[in-house]
């Protein structure tokens, strides 16, 4: 159950090279290229001829060639041309509108004429000399919107990631989840504690003292179909907290691409964009690593945790008042879904 007239990160833009990448996107299995002039294209994986993946195929001067029997197909899903054959008359496969922007390339998998690529969010820190970005993909056998319900509900990192940036004040700080319009925000702020590891180590890299208390921020935004972008960071208790000046604080965006595959897999884009130290290239990578430990973490939980509902579909799962965030982003999916349902009534 997932909105498909929407854009979707597919893949990052070095995953497609010379050769064409097949990738899974809302049930729907998807060929991606590069056309004439290195422009992204974006056809069923499916060719018309034998059925065959049209992404175990080959790019020939822009248009994609099926490994099969060498049928060639065009951006727009018609064919061209089949060695010592006739296709002309070969029905068109369906192409989906792609779009290349901030490192990604978006697909929209529903109704091609409401592809509107002013929708694709703004993305602050892409090519921004004052911040860095390092990230990352996995593929997680589990429904995407149990992703959704983990990035919105932070209290588990006291236990999945304890020894990294869990703390016990994360369970002990109440959260606030307000909605606006598709907008979904839940919000913690934690006063005068120590700093995790995750977060000592930031402040460290930054020059800053890191056996001293501070206050600690997490702000988690969901905006459909599945993103959810997370303020993150720490300052020198008695500065203002989030507010703080730069120079007592570090202060990131985790960002948050979840891109369902089927009903039970979903594509999982993950990074960190942070305003500190932009220009350093190892702190970049070593946070890319912790950050893709971390997430690991979180991917074994997930699947054990689809694995469990697969063998109990009947169970009614609980909801406590730190699943607001979860609760509330379910409700505008469901929203959008039925939109989308209703207009196509």
């Amino acid at each position: 159950m997932f909105p498909t007239n929407t854009w979707y990160v597919a893949c990052t833009a070095d995953e497609i090279d010379e050769k064409p990448l097949g990738r899974i996107i809302c049930n729907q299995p998807i060929a991606f290229y590069r056309a004439l002039e290195g422009k992204v294209a974006a056809v069923e994986d499916f060719c018309p001829h034998r059925g065959a993946p049209l992404s175990l195929g080959q790019v020939c001067e822009g248009k994609l060639v099926c490994g099969y029997h060498g049928l060639e197909m065009g951006c727009d899903g018609k064919t061209v041309a089949m060695p010592g054959q006739r296709v002309g008359g070969f029905p068109a496969i369906r192409s989906f509108p792609v779009e290349e922007r901030y490192g990604f390339v978006w697909v929209w998998p529903g109704e091609k004429e409401k592809a509107d690529p002013a929708l694709i969010p703004h993305m602050e820190w892409h090519n921004n000399p004052e911040w860095a970005y390092g990230g990352g993909l996995y593929h997680v056998k589990a429904d995407y919107r149990l992703m959704i319900d983990n990035l919105m509900d932070l209290t588990h990192e006291t236990y999945v990631h304890a020894t990294s940036i869990g703390q016990k004040e994360i369970d002990e700080t109440p959260c606030k989840t307000t909605v606006s319009g598709d907008t979904v925000m839940t919000s913690r702020f934690m006063s005068d504690i120590p700093a995790p590891p995750f977060w000592k180590a930031a402040l460290r890299a930054k020059g800053l003292a890191d056996d001293v208390p501070v206050d600690r921020w997490q702000i988690c935004r969901f905006t459909p179909p599945s993103h959810v972008m997370i303020e993150v960071g720490v300052a020198h208790a008695g500065h203002g907290g989030y507010d703080a000046p730069a120079e007592h604080k570090v202060y990131s965006v985790v960002v948050d691409f979840i891109t369902p595959e089927t009903d039970t897999s979903m594509h999982y884009f993950w990074g960190m964009a942070r305003q500190f130290n932009p220009h350093d290239k190892a702190l970049t990578a070593q946070i890319r690593e912790g950050q893709g430990k971390i997430f690991s973490e979180d991917l074994e939980m997930l699947e054990r945790q689809q694995r469990n509902i697969d063998t109990h579909p009947g169970r009614k799962l609980l909801m406590l008042n730190i699943d607001a965030g979860g609760v509330q982003s379910r409700k505008v999916i469901e929203r959008v879904i039925a939109a989308e349902q209703g207009a196509t009534a």
